[in-house]
């Protein structure tokens, strides 16, 4: 059969299907609801088929994993050479309590650990400011000297284990901590895996957690790049996030468009500098939201992929392949987790996590279903990490390589999430770039208006929450949550009184100097931090004098 007889005969067959089939099916029987869309309000269609992919370029748009334009996934061989990292979010309380609770997982087969601090340590704060009472080490660890991070990382094999700390504003110090303590124990740096978030744009855009205006949050950045392609340079220097972006409310198109458009910003910043974007553009990487509309996501991740490969040819005349892969960690969607009948997180993580899996994540963390409520308990830790393990192991699908690839529904998604992700970074190129478009508040009000539209279908029924909005008990609430104790501010203080009172008094006035100095200037910050968390100086005291010189960010509120 000739191609043109091919469409005529399948044009045919679809007609026949459509009227002696389908049709009189929904005259009896109709349809469950008036309308089928994506998150973006684009509407699904009821089927797809050989005609959706009519003018398909296989090689140029799907092509082979581990080969450009890496929409089927970044490695050839994906989980059948290695399965992914499996990572538990995980920090509270002190760095003491922490240590214990990163020894738990590793006993119990995590492959990496992420690190939380709590808002002071994301703030800039140190324990002991007035700014902070009532938040030290209650949504993760507080971390205010070279001395807790000692504590933190006692007894891990930072030579053997990959660390990812997700931190923002204060990222620079964070990692200076890191590598002084690694310094400490003699290892080389160059053995040092990880990851720091350092990605400030998106606090600008959805979360809130920055402390200096955007500019000067750019140099700092572009500093800790420089300085990890010398100094460590198996180091993910920014992982750039999606996830605070969907948290906010944002679509699945909203959240590649958006994240993508902060990618650009800080390749250029970079290139800028006078960085080569192959030196520095493999250490890249990703973070992504795993939301609950299965094919959506997995398409979600396919678009990205392959858009950010296209970006970083086309755009920055990238030569390395390395350097126009995405690679991406994920977490699960702490947004989509419910109070009311809360073990059916269970249920939402495991589903997230699996479309995570198909669409071809490097690192996954799983929630807890007691997170709705508090922090995770050790019991709800371990089912989210056995989770893992079980689609790891059990379920097979770790055994095929991109399993999704060449359906007509999927690649129909992935086609339409890349072309509308693309259309919002033009948006965004033509206000002037990402710092542009975050200083006039368009990304925030986009997202302000997915984030109502949401919840307005979420209050009409349009959209079931299983256990909200539908399918409600009256139950009893959980019990043996897990609680930070109120005494842990009190002893966080204390120690850091000490750690003051013991140290240099004068080193610490030098290093603060030296620091401001460059501040003002043109040289390379990192150097200066590493040397200032050496001689005793906190975090609070280097954010301090960083806003000394740099000011303070205040919120373009759009209504």
């Amino acid at each position: 059969m000739s191609e043109k007889d091919f469409w005529k005969a399948l044009e045919e067959a679809r007609r026949g299907w459509q009227e002696d089939v389908l049709e009189p099916l929904l005259e009896r029987y109709g349809v469950r609801k008036d309308s089928f869309e994506l998150t973006d309000g684009a509407e699904v269609e009821p089927l797809y088929g050989p005609e959706d992919r009519r003018d398909e370029d296989y090689l140029g748009e799907i092509g082979f994993p581990g080969q450009y334009p890496f929409t089927r996934g970044v490695q050839p061989t994906m989980y059948r050479g290695k399965l992914w990292t499996m990572r538990q979010y995980a920090g509270f309380g002190t760095a003491s309590q922490s240590n214990e609770r990163y020894r738990y997982l590793l006993s119990q087969g995590t492959s990496g650990l992420s690190v939380a601090f709590d808002l002071p340590t994301q703030m800039g704060f140190d324990s002991d400011s007035d700014r902070v009472a009532g938040e030290v080490g209650k949504v993760g660890v507080a971390i205010d000297s070279i001395d807790d991070m000692r504590t933190l990382l006692d007894g891990l094999p930072l030579d053997e284990i990959s660390t990812s700390m997700t931190i923002n504003a204060t990222a620079s110090t964070l990692l200076a901590l890191y590598v002084a303590v690694a310094d400490e124990r003699g290892i080389d740096r160059d053995k040092l895996r990880g990851t720091i978030q350092n990605d400030v744009l998106k606090e600008y855009i959805a979360r809130g957690t920055y402390i200096y205006p955007p500019r000067p949050s750019m140099r700092i950045i572009t500093d800790v790049f420089e300085f990890c392609q010398a100094e460590v340079p198996r180091w993910n220097t920014v992982s750039i996030s999606g996830y605070h972006i969907r948290e906010a409310g944002s679509t699945a198109v909203q959240e590649v468009g958006f994240t993508l458009a902060n990618g650009i910003a800080y390749v250029e910043r970079a290139v800028d500098a006078g960085l080569d974007v192959d030196d520095f553009a493999g250490r890249l990487s990703f973070f992504f939201n795993v939301h609950n509309g299965f094919f959506e996501e997995i398409a979600k991740f396919r678009a990205a992929r392959r858009l950010w490969a296209k970006i970083m040819k086309e755009r920055f005349g990238a030569k390395r392949e390395r350097s126009m892969r995405l690679r991406f960690h994920s977490q699960t969607a702490g947004s989509t987790l419910t109070a009311q009948q809360p073990q059916v997180n269970v249920v939402r993580v495991a589903m997230q996590a699996l479309a995570s899996v198909l669409g071809g994540t490097q690192s996954l963390h799983t929630n807890s279903w007691d997170e709705a409520l508090s922090l995770p308990t050790e019991d709800a830790v371990r089912i989210a990490l056995r989770t893992q393990q079980v689609i790891a192991h059990e379920t097979g699908v770790a055994d095929l390589v991109d399993p999704l690839a060449g359906s007509y529904a999927v690649e129909t998604l992935t086609d339409h999430i890349e072309e509308e992700a693309r259309e919002y970074i033009a948006q965004i190129d033509n206000m002037g770039g990402a710092v542009a478009g975050i200083e006039a508040g368009f990304q925030q009000s986009e997202i302000q208006e997915a984030s109502y539209q949401a919840q307005l279908a979420q209050e009409r029924g349009d959209d079931v929450i299983v256990g909200v909005n539908r399918f409600q008990t009256d139950e009893e609430p959980p019990r043996d949550l897990h609680r930070v104790d109120e005494k842990v501010e009190a002893e966080q203080v204390e120690r850091l009184r000490q750690f003051k009172a013991d140290r240099d008094g004068e080193a610490v006035a030098e290093a603060r100097r030296r620091l401001a100095r460059a501040a003002s200037g043109n040289d390379n910050l990192m150097p200066l931090i590493v040397a200032a968390v050496k001689a005793d100086t906190t975090l609070g005291e280097i954010s301090d004098t960083l806003r000394e010189e740099f000011g303070e960010y205040v919120e373009n509120v759009v209504l």
